[in-house]
């Protein structure tokens, strides 16, 4: 049952599967490729600052999908099914969770190179961001799940998660972009301890928000 719904979760979320799942990483490529434009070619500048522009293009993109995370599957009377099979909220949110960073990581990590090269980013300047944003996208998964899920109920709630994610990110963002300026990677740590953090509450958060929008 865990591996049907992983399966049905990554068709729905994953990049180019429809649904428009592959704007955020066109989002980021495109912040990357319209950045220079703004600043000038300089090299020297598009190096000092192109770290910090990938995170915040990162954590932009992470709120593109938080629309279809919870609220269509609540509307659809799915997580009753699922219930009825016997599955918890909790479980169900640890394979959504799953699926929407399988979804929303690999695929900016891999988008990073391009990034990279358009941004003039030097290799150890590579590498850091690299491992940071392997050890922050779960984090910023974590948090859009969280979001999605409370704000699922309401009219509003697609606005509403976007504007909840940013202040929550930005202490991966801090330090994830800190860590490409300082080259220092004792900031990734942080950054790794609070996506941990934060993945591992995540599920139980979520689920007992999709218990309380059942109860509405």
């Amino acid at each position: 049952m865990i591996g049907t719904l992983l399966k049905r979760d990554l068709g729905k979320f994953f990049p180019f599967a429809g649904g428009g799942a592959a704007l955020p990483v066109v989002f980021f490529v495109a912040v990357a490729m319209l950045y220079p434009f703004a600043v000038g070619p300089d090299p020297q500048m598009l190096a000092r600052t192109g770290g910090g522009v990938v995170w915040i293009a990162a954590l932009l993109a992470a709120i593109l999908p938080l629309e279809k995370l919870v609220a269509q599957d609540i509307e659809l009377g799915v997580f009753d099914q699922l219930k009825l099979r016997g599955l918890t909220e909790e479980a169900i949110m640890a394979v959504r969770l799953l699926a929407h960073w399988l979804s929303f990581g690999p695929p900016l990590i891999l988008a990073a190179f391009p990034a990279a090269a358009l941004l003039a980013l030097d290799g150890p300047t590579l590498h850091l961001l690299l491992l940071g944003l392997l050890a922050g996208t779960p984090g910023l998964a974590a948090i859009g799940l969280m979001i999605a899920a409370l704000t699922a109920s309401l009219r509003a709630g697609a606005a509403l998660s976007g504007l909840l994610l940013i202040p929550l990110a930005l202490p991966i963002l801090i330090f994830g972009a800190g860590a490409l300026a300082r080259q220092d990677q004792a900031s990734l740590g942080f950054v790794a301890a609070t996506s941990l953090l934060l993945v591992a509450i995540a599920p139980f958060a979520a689920g007992a928000a999709i218990r309380a929008a059942r109860d509405i």
